[in-house]
């Protein structure tokens, strides 16, 4: 169960002085450690506190309680509130609690850094700072620029990270739709208009071919020739 009563303390002290349930079954009605309840019931924890009836302030019904009393294993639900009240849609920058706002520096420096899409005014809405005070730390004028470390502002607690993540992606859109169309100039042409086609050799070029076989042939036969008159020469003398 993920809901847990407005005042779980004051809920669990009513629970042990009224009820018969067990220290698990408070525990996991209130959302509390069984040993948290076992120290109420023994007076170590929440000492003072008084008890709050969940039954009168609609958020647990008598059914749930009397099935609880009976089975030990039974878990009592949450009562659903009747009427459900819509969130007042915020409007203006975001409030920062006193006890953060000097970490807000830190988160606009992080937004700078890695996420320069980002415009000056989705910074002051989603960090509830001014766009001044961006421009200082940017610039690193701000009055304690030499202490200000860049830190995500979700870990801060200064913003959730749907609302990051929205703004983040907004930003990256809205630079690409604006981005000029990137040329990408001449291209190196095809090879087969760079090379050079080849040229065939006319018929009668290749009829002066060179056949080194029957040169070869030739000069063999009129060595032997040559010597055989050397010979009938010689014979005659």
């Amino acid at each position: 169960m993920s809901d847990k009563p407005l005042m779980p303390l004051a809920t669990a002290v009513w629970l042990i002085e009224n009820t018969s349930l067990s220290f698990e079954q408070i525990a996991d009605f209130c959302r509390l450690h069984p040993l948290q309840v076992k120290g109420i019931a023994d007076g170590d924890v929440a000492a003072g506190v008084r008890g709050i009836n969940p039954i009168t302030n609609n958020q647990l019904t008598r059914e749930e309680l009397d099935k609880a009393q009976a089975d030990a294993d039974y878990r009592m639900k949450l009562a659903k509130s009747k009427t459900i009240v819509a969130e007042k849609p915020r409007k203006g920058p975001r409030y920062t609690p006193v006890s953060k706002r000097q970490n807000r520096p830190d988160a606009i420096l992080w937004m700078v850094r890695n996420h320069p899409e980002v415009s000056d005014a989705q910074i002051a809405k989603l960090l509830g700072t001014t766009k001044s005070t961006i421009q200082s730390v940017r610039d690193r004028t701000h009055w304690n620029a030499q202490n200000i470390t860049p830190q995500d502002p979700v870990g801060l607690g200064l913003c959730s990270q749907i609302d990051l993540d929205n703004i983040v992606r907004k930003a990256a859109a809205k630079k690409a739709k604006l981005a000029p169309a990137i040329d990408a100039g001449p291209t190196l042409k095809p090879a087969s208009e760079t090379v050079a086609p080849k040229v065939e050799e006319a018929p009668e070029e290749k009829e002066k071919a060179i056949d080194l076989d029957k040169v070869f042939a030739n000069l063999s036969g009129k060595s032997s020739r040559d010597d055989d008159s050397d010979d009938d020469e010689f014979v005659r003398r």
